[in-house]
């Protein structure tokens, strides 16, 4: 193994499942059912994704396609468990989170105050959950080796 094992395993495990359990949950739907995802996302008599405009099949599929590309790489990143691997995962879950979040916050308008609330709430805590596996996973080995270098110091071992 080229990168030492990422320190907090069992947070780093956690998180990474959380991410991986949403992404299926909501790329399984939007790809292979994206007009019962568009009425009726989240569920529970809520209507998130149609607040917001009108029905689009190729849109809708893309974002669940986006949500399985993700969890490919979660699962694959929870399983292997290197630092590299979980924070290039918690990386791009921090992009894809940041905007969509950011997105969110400019268009609450489309709903009711718990809607709103929800939106902010769900949307913002896979922010949360994936800045924080960014920030637990632990450096890589390249860059404690970079580090040493820099330092003129011997790299830990691996």
């Amino acid at each position: 193994m080229t990168d030492r094992p990422v320190q907090h395993r069992t947070l780093v495990r956690v998180l990474l499942a959380v991410l991986l359990a949403s992404g299926l949950v909501l790329g399984i739907w939007a790809a292979f059912f994206p007009l019962g995802f568009y009425e009726s996302f989240p569920g529970f008599g809520r209507h998130w994704v149609s607040a917001d405009g009108p029905y689009n099949q190729h849109l809708v599929r893309d974002v669940g396609n986006l949500f399985l590309a993700l969890s490919v790489v979660t699962g694959v990143a929870l399983a292997a468990a290197t630092s590299m691997l979980v924070r290039a995962t918690a990386a791009a879950w921090t992009v894809f989170s940041l905007l969509h979040f950011a997105y969110h916050l400019r268009h609450l308008d489309v709903y009711d105050g718990v809607d709103a609330a929800g939106n902010v709430v769900s949307l913002g805590s896979m922010l949360v959950v994936a800045v924080v596996l960014l920030l637990v996973a632990g450096p890589s080995a390249a860059d404690t080796d970079r580090a040493a270098t820099a330092t003129g110091t011997d790299a830990p071992a691996t």
